[in-house]
């Protein structure tokens, strides 16, 4: 008694399996109103599941900092002494939040020499000042 049930149920789970996946990709199929629905071409739109993850973007090399380096367009020089931010790794000098540049160099309470340039813009977890992106550092 219990293997028809099985088979019925096992032939009422494959029926709709295979209704789901009748519709071919890319075909339009017709809607309740009479008229056909618009369906994505194959290849546009959709994620293959099992193609290979796209390269995910690397975080940028810390560029060296020195005063050999001319400033670019648009730098500034800043000189202070580096506050911590409220965030962890978050270092402030002069209301700017400073991005970049050596570590050592810029540790909180050291009085520095910054050459940068202002990025009003950018994005960051610190959420205090304005991020100052750091070409070069010194110990002031």
């Amino acid at each position: 008694m219990k293997t028809p049930r099985t088979l019925l149920v096992a032939l009422v789970v494959c029926a709709a399996l295979g209704a789901c996946g009748g519709e071919g990709v890319g075909e339009a199929a017709p809607s309740p109103s009479g008229g056909t629905t618009v369906t994505t071409p194959p290849g546009t739109g959709s994620v293959d599941p099992t193609a290979p993850a796209a390269p995910t973007a690397q975080p940028p090399a810390t560029r060296p900092t020195g005063p050999s380096r001319p400033p670019g367009p648009g730098a500034m020089t800043l000189t202070g002494v580096v506050e911590a931010g409220v965030e962890p790794g978050c270092r402030l000098l002069d209301g700017y939040q400073l991005i970049g540049g050596p570590a050592n160099v810029l540790a909180a309470g050291a009085k520095v020499t910054v050459s940068g340039q202002p990025k009003p813009g950018m994005l960051s977890t610190c959420q205090q000042g304005t991020p100052f992106v750091v070409e070069s550092a010194r110990r002031a």
